[in-house]
């Protein structure tokens, strides 16, 4: 046997003629896309209005999040308002995509198409075959293409797979919405390649780092919306619900004389709205020779800084006490505006004096015990006054966040505000 070379001749595609042309800027249509509705105001509020007829959006989480949950209740609605919805998932069976939608919904619409397989080549068949307006991936990792070799979840097959998705949501005769679940690493970060986070329009995340009901929605990226907005939700065991009014859920409603030593407000923003929270303290004494020091709304760096400033500029001892501090309803404290209010809870459960509840706190407290702005005001300032706050501590600041009906106390120094009130 012998063997022979043969060389095959690449076929050089050439590029004189385009199938697409070119247009001019100003020739392109620029009306606004139709927006869907998911019944989740909620949801709709991160997705910048409402999710766009042919946008292409990433939802990740842990698992146990409520990714699942979140999507089949945003496909029942709109299956409900008369669209095709096929829902695709390669890791769970029929049945129990059946069991998780009779538990949430009293009435699944008849416009839900389930797969359950791994075949990406399948889910086009039947995008297809059904005419669907909105289609469910869940995960992307698990889908295969039979075009190549690879196996799940290789870079390959994961952007090909996406490729496909935007290609049919992006079909200007056939505009179709398209949710895809991405799994996440150890590191909490999306998995596979980045340039999946590029191709499409919108990132999602679900965080349930409390591990209770709370559940936060978070846009890291939006071509229609706003990056960086929230919605909240409550995990039950009829779905996930949304938190339409945030500042009522993030504080304790007591009447007036019923106010309780370590507890003060703040409003802090989260994406593009302002909310108001309730920061509570508990300061005991403490019998080892290294004192407690725990936050779960804090980073434990940032709890020890706000205790030094607390020691040294407002002359309150706290060398040989324990302290806990935390927000109801535990959402987590990332911005510097909420410290004057921390470091008030705190003072107000050293000394066991309660703050009036129609006070309210805003400013960040430099190291050296000043007070100092942050921004956004005039929007806090509004919804302190939405929330029936009349008295707000703050560092000095513009005429502009000034209104009717709310007093804003401007002071300069930690130890002011702390002599003032306690």
């Amino acid at each position: 046997m012998t063997f022979e070379e043969v060389r095959e001749e690449e076929t050089k595609k050439t590029h004189a003629s385009s199938s697409k042309p070119a247009k001019r800027l100003n020739e392109v249509s620029g009306k606004e896309k139709r927006r869907l509705k998911s019944g989740l105001d909620e949801f709709d509020r991160v997705m910048g209005g409402g999710i766009v007829e042919d946008g292409v959006s990433i939802l990740a989480a842990k698992p146990g999040a409520g990714k699942s949950t979140l999507l089949f209740q945003i496909a029942n609605a709109l299956a409900k308002g008369g669209m095709n919805v096929v829902y695709a998932s390669g890791e769970e069976s029929e049945t129990q995509i059946k069991m998780r939608a009779e538990r949430i919904s009293d009435a699944i619409s008849d416009n839900i198409w389930i797969y359950a397989g791994t075949s990406m080549d399948d889910v086009a068949h039947w995008i297809r075959a059904i005419d669907a307006d909105v289609i469910i991936l869940d995960s992307i990792q698990t889908f295969t293409l039979d075009a190549f070799s690879a196996r799940a979840g290789t870079p390959t097959q994961t952007m090909e797979c996406a490729n496909l998705l935007v290609d049919m949501a992006k079909n200007t005769e056939k505009p179709r919405a398209v949710f895809i679940v991405g799994q996440l690493t150890k590191q909490d970060s999306l998995a596979g390649v980045r340039a999946l986070e590029h191709l499409v329009d919108t990132v999602l995340f679900i965080d349930d780092e409390t591990q209770e009901e709370l559940r936060i929605l978070q846009a890291t990226k939006n071509r229609f919306g706003s990056t960086g907005e929230m919605g909240f939700f409550r995990m039950t065991d009829r779905g996930m619900l949304s938190i339409d009014n945030p500042s009522a859920h993030f504080m304790t409603q007591r009447e007036a004389g019923s106010e309780v030593p370590g507890s003060a407000m703040c409003i802090v923003r989260e994406g593009t709205r302002s909310i108001i929270v309730e920061i509570e303290s508990l300061v005991s004494k403490s019998f080892t020779p290294y004192p407690e020091r725990i936050s779960e709304c804090l980073r434990r760096e940032q709890l020890g800084i706000l205790l030094s400033i607390l020691e040294e500029r407002g002359m309150l001892p706290l060398y040989d006490k324990n302290v806990v501090v935390k927000t109801t309803g535990n959402l987590r404290l990332k911005e510097g505006a909420s410290h004057l209010a921390a470091l008030m809870s705190i003072a107000s459960a050293l000394k066991n004096k309660p703050i009036e509840r129609d006070i309210l706190f805003i400013g960040d407290v430099g190291l050296t015990g000043e007070l100092k702005p942050v921004p956004g005001m005039v929007a806090r300032v509004k919804e302190a006054y939405r929330m029936g706050f009349r008295k707000i501590y703050t560092p000095p600041v513009a005429k502009s966040a000034r209104i009717d009906g709310v007093e804003l106390c401007e002071r300069r120094m930690l130890k002011d505000v702390i002599a003032e009130i306690l």
